[in-house]
């Protein structure tokens, strides 16, 4: 076989092994990041439950200042909807999913065709502080078209780092306006 042909070959059997990889591989992804605010847990519950207070300390907020958002409704139920030609916000929606006061937020996003998520607010006092656990749980290859499935799988792989880094831009903003 000449060297051409065992080249070719040994390109296509990378890339098969890559694709099936991609739905053998784990898809499931969780992200966590937290702070410490000096605040009560009912301040900050106040804050973050409500999806009007968002553009204050969101680290999405700035990104694209012409994308528009909607905030519907009050309580479980609420929904906000944004729209961005800016990639890196893009458009979705979050609807509050459960609240129980002062101790936990969870929310669901639908990224249309980019996929589902769920997050989670999680307030535990520590003295006069607060623990802030924000994370994020996914399934990567959940309605994604079957050929995109390995793609996304490998994707979640830097979940953490791109969506870790904003939650960590988040809790400094909304740290800064409990504490300031």
């Amino acid at each position: 076989m000449s060297f051409l042909k065992k080249g070719i070959v040994g390109l296509l059997t990378l890339v098969a092994i890559t694709f099936i990889g991609g739905f053998v591989l784990p898809s499931q992804v969780h992200v966590e990041r937290e702070a410490l605010i000096g605040a009560s847990p009912d301040q900050i519950f106040a804050e973050i439950s409500d999806f009007n207070n968002w553009n204050d300390w969101s680290p999405w907020a700035n990104i694209d200042p012409d994308s528009t958002l909607t905030v519907t409704g009050e309580g479980v139920g609420q929904t906000m909807s944004w729209h961005s030609d800016n990639p890196e916000v893009g458009s979705g929606t979050q609807q509050v999913t459960a609240l129980a006061a002062p101790r936990l937020v969870k929310n669901h996003l639908d990224f249309g065709d980019m996929g589902e998520s769920d997050t989670a607010f999680l307030l535990e006092p520590v003295g006069d502080a607060t623990r802030v656990i924000w994370s994020l749980d996914t399934d990567m290859r959940k309605g994604v078209p079957l050929l995109n499935k390995p793609m996304s799988t490998y994707f979640g792989f830097l979940m953490d780092s791109i969506v870790g880094t904003k939650y960590e831009e988040g809790l400094a903003n909304l740290k800064l306006i409990m504490e300031g």
